[in-house]
C-alpha cells in the first residue's frame, strides 16, 4: 500500500482551506485518510501552517511519500531538516544533543526571518493606504514640435495693385 502525505480541500468555492493528511495513494484526493496531520490556509498573507512535527516526522520515518506541495511545506516548516538531522545521529555523525541544538538554532533564525517578512508586508499595506492617489494629467505637445503648414495665401493678396 503507497501511502501519501497531501493535501485534503476544504472550504468553499474560490475560497481553499487544507488538511494535510495522510492517505492510501488509491483514495480520492478528498476520501479517507488514515491520519490528519495539520491545516494549510493559503488565503492569510503570509499563509497559515499548522502541523504537527512529530506526527509527520514518524510518518516520513515510515516511508509516506509527501506530495511536492506538502514536501514544500514541511520544509517551511523544519520537519525534512530535521528528519535530516535525526539521520546525522542515526549514522553516528553527532550526538541527539548536538541536532536538537542546531534544529532550535535554526529554528529561531527562522522565525525572526518570518517575523520580518510579516512586518515588511504589514508596513507596506499600510505606507500604502496612507499615500494618496496623484493622477497625472497628460500634457499637450509643445509648440515647437508641432509641425505646421505656412498660410496660404489669401484672395486679397493674390491679386496685384490695378
Amino acid at each position: 500500500m503507497a501511502v501519501k502525505m497531501r493535501l485534503q480541500r476544504h472550504g468553499s468555492k474560490k475560497r481553499p482551506f487544507y488538511f494535510i493528511v495522510v492517505a492510501d495513494g488509491r483514495s480520492p484526493r478528498d476520501g479517507k485518510f488514515i491520519q490528519k496531520l495539520g491545516t494549510y490556509n493559503p488565503l492569510t498573507v503570509p499563509a497559515t501552517v499548522q502541523i504537527d512535527r512529530q506526527k509527520a516526522l514518524d510518518w516520513l520515518h515510515k516511508g509516506a511519500q509527501p506530495t511536492d506541495t506538502v514536501r514544500r511545506i514541511l520544509s517551511f516548516k523544519g520537519v525534512l531538516f530535521l528528519k535530516h538531522l535525526l539521520r546525522g545521529v542515526g549514522l553516528g555523525l553527532f550526538d541527539e544533543a548536538v541536532a536538537m541544538q542546531k534544529f532550535t538554532a535554526w529554528s529561531a533564525e527562522h522565525d525572526a526571518h518570518i517575523a520580518k517578512r510579516q512586518g515588511a508586508h504589514k508596513k507596506g499595506r499600510t505606507d500604502n493606504r496612507n499615500q494618496p492617489v496623484v493622477r497625472k494629467v497628460a500634457e499637450a505637445p509643445a509648440a515647437a514640435t508641432i509641425e505646421t503648414a505656412p498660410p496660404a495665401a489669401t484672395p486679397e493678396e493674390t491679386k496685384t495693385a490695378e
